[in-house]
């Protein structure tokens, strides 16, 4: 007789580290393997049950959700759900099992868990204590463990695991207890991985867990132990053969009875508190006209007919959708914030198009001015939830999720997982660490990979002729990327969402698996999608560092420049920010900075906002081909033409291209007849590519259009037009709300350039690379950046006098404790001196490591010592202090006299501010060779034409080399000198005859500036570094021809340079003209001392200086 074959204990990847078995290959190979039931018992954790679930149900085989409990570190017991309640209870421990580890509590006493062991299948497994027991002859040990879970657990529920795999002895040990005691046992055949061979990936996976190198790789090839998927069949047979049918049996009876549901339902929202005696719906409609009230919208005058309609439309909608309580929640949240005076962003995604969201200040875009359609957000033919985002910085999003904590209560408020998984360098990396490879071969491992977003082994193989070699190698090297390659894609490590948070008005731990994340706060043992699909209600916060650079500009504005000055003040229309649009000058501008889009600015010339919006929409993969004709027809240079006379109102602003999906439902609802739902369905299914739903669709807009008055053929040609660019389609309400933040931005950078650039260094203070291009940003902006100061600077940027000041937090190796025990400190009054400062500092700081990165980013400059002799008595100040107990006698009885020593130069300075502050402030690098400049004849970035020959000295700041197509090796060079950034690209003609390309060094570049892929940059033809250039200069030649000289001694001073060539420059000035220039190389001079003698005869000694170069 056949009997139901199940699997009772599998643990998964989702047991983070502890297996190589990803759930859909455990679903597909069960099924082909025999089984009808498989349980799912990841240790501790549900991460995977909902997924599983699924997975299972479309495979048809029956689910079993579990755990594999660690009471201890070596004491484990399976529980399984009988049912719902067992599942919910299963929620429970899992959750409780994890606050205990989050308080490196590793043991869960078995009295934690006797209330909710109801409803669960409790089965001892094969690594139990009772079979180590039973190992070591201590019966008695054994029996007292199971009698201790008799006491706990119904006899029906409880189950002591057998295997033929446990042994002769330990079998008929463990039997015959379980019949002494009246314990049922069950079939039990773990499950860790697939198949055999994935043995060896479970132990290298364990060795990265643990951070330890395996030994030999024969280690890897040994025989696995049967944890791995056996045919059911072959597993049916062994346990007949060792006569366990009866086990066999009631592990069918458990597969049989354990059944629960897991409910993928529609949301089920928490009802919003509303004032006594209104509903939801009443309440919004209340706020709703409040809100619109205070935005100057009069519901009751004729000419605002359309947001009277518009409004009660949508009200409507969000009634019969039962939304109301989603948008009062989310209005409350978004009222906190203002209350809070919280900057939030003015929208994003399609909730900019809904008055609603408007009128309750969710959103700061009117969607009737900017023709946004509420249908594209909330459409009662798509019944989907709606999806609000809020943006807030990224500095204060902390405190409204502690607003919602505070408000809905700690255990109704969490947060959500995600998973970090092994992406291909991760893999290589690990997996080459756990096997041996050393630095050197990492290091080529890693750049064996392209430099693509999220690419996999497989494909890298294909694309890297470097990887094909690197594998080819060796043995070991083609064991690593056959691991690698296997343990791809698993999960890693969970860290917290982004954005998301999840409400409730019931205690989410009985609703879904819970843990607690790194901030301490409870978080989703299911990811997003899998908690959406729960019914849970998830409002997603979003973090956005530019709303920090918003919120912070505008509290500088406030503070330095205009205390009344307000967000609403900016106009959409403001000449100067349009022109700052024209210009380009979008470095630190939301969405506007990439150099891509900044050529596209620079095309286009935007004379509006509608213009920017367009640019923002069309700046993405797939709409960036209708690019040049957008900027085309918007300077006349080819025609603007419309599929029908009767879809120029819709595509006019947009020069007769279709940019936005809003347009797509438009011109459905116009021409096809399309209701505006109908035509979101529409939208949705052509960007989905559903094809039986397009064809369909496409019937139904053709046969509209002819009721309508339009030909077939004509209705035909625009439905294959719009079902061209619907592909491309950016929604419009996104990109209008994104554009107006990015406006604001703008305003701020063109009328208040100090408040913006402060808050924008404060905002990626630590990114050295984007520090420094912002201190390039202000310099060009003709604004003072100062160096830290220890009796000024904040923890952050701050202004001073409306000149930007560095903050502390800025400064590398600088602990952070320090920092804030000088500011708090500093409250006592300013540091006099820096005996003062010292003396006044806990001793813990008092170090040479601790205080030298205050010293050489210039923080103590204003004690009246240059930095070279603070560095010089460092340590003998420290002693005295040290010494004298910090006894104000014995300091000044011991006080060393301080010896004053020159200063260190300026390129000694330069490299210790880009050691500390990532950037340079006391001159630029390439400063310190302006006469090599001169003498060179080196353009300024910000000065280089298309197509023209030059010299530029530029400060690289980044190497990337590649291999080409052919495998032969070129490079790419970021770098800048002080009026701007430039790109190089070094072809590998000349990469051939270089000998190294060192970063953080200011190099002397030869070649053509060019523009190729909308970027400006220059193609090296040479390239020296500028320090070696120099070194070869001894001498340079300065000589002045007056006035007075007449055409002879001219004559005789060419003869004379001519008849003494050499490599030193000469520099020449006309006293008449006044003009200065570089002679060419031809007429350089040698360093002979009578000939600087001879020219000083000839013309005078007072018209000639010989500059020693190297002394």
């Amino acid at each position: 007789m056949k009997i139901l074959q199940g699997i009772l204990q599998t643990i998964s990847c989702y047991s983070l580290l502890q297996s190589p078995l990803r759930l859909e290959s455990l679903v597909v190979a069960a099924k082909e393997r025999g089984y009808q039931a498989v349980a799912l018992t990841d240790r501790n954790v549900l991460y995977g049950a909902a997924k599983f679930y699924q997975l299972c149900q479309q495979a048809k085989i029956k689910p079993l959700i579990g755990l594999t409990l660690q009471l201890t570190t070596s004491n484990e017991v399976i529980l399984l759900a009988k049912n719902n309640r067992g599942y919910q209870n299963l929620m429970k421990i899992s959750t409780l099992k994890n606050r205990l580890l989050a308080n490196n509590e590793m043991e869960l006493a078995l009295d934690q868990l006797a209330s909710f062991l109801d409803d669960l299948y409790v089965i001892i497994p094969l690594n139990s204590v009772v079979n180590s027991a039973l190992k070591q002859n201590d019966q008695a040990s054994a029996k007292k463990c199971l009698i201790q879970w008799q006491q706990l657990v119904s006899a029906e529920n409880l189950l002591i695991g057998v295997s033929p795999q446990l042994g002769q002895a330990i079998k008929a040990e463990l039997l015959a207890l379980a019949a002494q005691l009246k314990i049922q046992t069950t079939a039990l055949e773990p499950v860790n991985y697939l198949n055999p061979a994935d043995q060896a990936y479970l132990q290298v996976l364990k060795a990265i867990a643990q951070g330890t190198k395996l030994p030999p790789t024969e280690q890897l090839k040994k025989p696995a132990l049967k944890k791995w998927l056996r045919p059911a069949a072959e597993v049916a047979q062994t346990y007949r053969m060792a006569g366990m049918q009866p086990q066999l049996q009631k592990l069918e009876q458990l597969c049989q009875t354990a059944s629960f549901e897991l409910a993928f339902s529609r949301p089920n929202l928490p009802h919003y508190p509303t004032p006594a005696g209104q509903t939801a719906a009443s309440y919004l409609k209340q706020l709703c006209q409040q809100g619109l009230a205070k935005r100057k919208i009069d519901l009751n005058n004729p000419r605002q007919a359309a947001y009277a309609q518009r409004l009660e439309h949508e009200l409507q909608v969000i009634k019969r959708m039962g939304f109301d309580d989603y948008f009062l929640i989310v209005w409350d949240v978004t009222n906190f914030a203002h209350r809070a005076k919280i900057v939030i962003g003015p929208g994003r995604g399609s909730a900019a198009g809904s008055l609603v969201a408007f009128a309750l200040a969710i959103t700061d875009v009117d969607p009737l001015k900017y023709d946004l359609l509420f249908e594209r957000f909330l459409n009662e033919e798509r019944a989907q939830m709606p999806d609000i985002d809020l943006d807030l910085p990224d500095t204060r999003r902390q405190e409204v999720i502690a607003y919602l904590q505070k408000r809905y209560g700690q255990e109704h408020v969490a947060q959500i997982i995600t998973f970090g998984t092994l992406g291909a360098r991760q893999a290589l990396r690990d997996v080459g660490r756990v096997l041996g490879a050393s630095q050197v071969e990492m290091n080529n491992w890693s750049r064996s990979i392209p430099h693509e977003l999220k690419i996999k082994l497989k494909d890298a193989w294909k694309k890297s002729p470097r990887l094909r070699d690197q594998v080819a190698t060796s043995e070991k090297n083609q064991l690593i990327f056959r691991t690698a390659c296997a343990l791809e894609g698993l999960p890693r490590h969970f860290s917290i969402h982004a954005a998301g948070v999840i409400l409730s008005d019931q205690q989410l731990a009985d609703l879904v698996p819970l843990q607690v994340g790194g901030d301490g706060m409870q978080l989703t043992q299911y990811t997003k999608d899998f908690v959406e699909q729960l019914g849970l209600l998830k409002i997603d916060l979003l973090g956005l560092r530019n709303l920090s650079v918003l919120d912070q500009a505008l509290n500088f504005v406030k503070k330095d420049f205009d205390p009344k000055f307000a967000l609403q003040q900016i106009s959409l229309t403001d000449s100067q920010t349009l022109e700052l649009f024209k210009q380009a000058r979008t470095n630190g501008i939301f969405q506007f900075e990439s150099a891509g889009i900044r050529n596209v600015l620079r095309q286009l010339q935007p004379e509006s906002f509608e213009d920017l919006t367009a640019v923002n929409a069309l700046f993405r993969p797939g709409p960036m081909e209708n690019i040049g004709h957008f900027i085309a027809r918007k300077h006349q240079q080819e025609p603007i033409e419309y599929p029908a006379a009767s879809l120029k109102p819709i595509l006019q602003k947009t020069y007769g291209i279709l940019v936005y999906q809003e347009q797509v439902m438009q011109v459905a609802s116009v021409m096809g007849g399309f209701s505006l739902g109908q035509a979101d369905m529409l939208r949705r299914a052509m960007s989905k590519k559903k094809a039986a739903q397009i064809a369909s669709l496409k019937e139904k807009f053709i046969s509209g259009a002819q009721q309508k008055g339009y030909s077939n053929q004509l209705a035909t040609q625009v439905y294959e037009y719009i079902e061209h660019f619907a592909n491309y389609g950016f929604n419009r309400s996104h990109a209008v709300a994104y554009t107006k933040m990015a406006f604001e931005l703008a305003y701020l950078k063109c009328h208040y350039p100090a408040a913006f650039l402060a808050a924008l260094l404060d905002s990626v203070s630590g990114d050295h690379e984007k520090t420094r291009a912002y201190v390039l940003e202000a310099r060009q902006l003709k604004l003072q950046v100062l160096p830290p100061n220890i009796n000024q600077s904040q923890f952050g940027f701050t202004l001073v006098n409306q000149q930007i000041l560095f903050g502390l937090s800025s400064i590398r190796q600088l602990r952070r404790d320090f920092i804030w025990t000088i500011l708090k400190e500093r409250k006592n009054g300013k540091y006099q001196s820096f005996q003062d400062f010292l003396q006044r500092m806990p001793v813990k700081y008092l170090k040479s490591e601790t205080l030298q990165p205050l010293i050489y980013s210039g923080s103590c400059d204003s004690f009246g010592f240059n930095r070279a002799t603070l560095i010089h008595n460092l340590s003998k100040v420290l002693d005295n202090i040290l010494l004298s107990g910090n006894n104000v006698e014995l300091l000044t009885v011991l006080a060393p006299k301080i010896e004053q020593v020159a200063d260190f130069t300026v390129s000694e300075k330069i490299t210790k501010e880009i050691e500390y502050l990532g950037t340079f402030l006391s001159a630029h690098p390439v400063e310190q060779y302006r006469q090599l400049a001169e003498i060179e004849g080196v353009s300024l970035v910000s000065q280089l034409q298309v197509n023209q020959a030059v010299k530029v000295l530029l400060y690289v700041k980044k190497v990337k080399e590649i291999r080409t197509k052919k495998g032969e090796q070129m490079a790419f060079l970021s770098g800048e000198d002080q009026s701007g950034q430039l790109e190089v690209t070094i072809f590998p003609n000349l990469f051939r005859q270089l000998s190294s390309l060192v970063p953080e060094q200011v190099y002397l570049i030869t070649g053509k500036v060019d523009d190729r892929q909308q970027r400006r940059q220059i193609i090296a033809i040479k390239l020296e570094l500028a320090a070696a250039v120099k070194a070869k200069i001894k001498k340079i030649f300065f000589i002045r021809l007056p006035v007075e000289i007449s055409a002879k001694k001219k004559q005789f001073l060419w003869q004379l340079m001519k008849k003494n060539p050499g490599t030193n420059p000469v520099i020449i000035y006309e006293a008449a003209t006044r003009k200065k220039f570089v002679l060419a190389a031809r007429y350089w001079l040698n360093d002979r001392v009578e000939l600087a003698t001879k020219i000083s005869q000839l013309i005078g000694s007072e018209n000639v200086v010989v500059k020693n170069e190297n002394n």
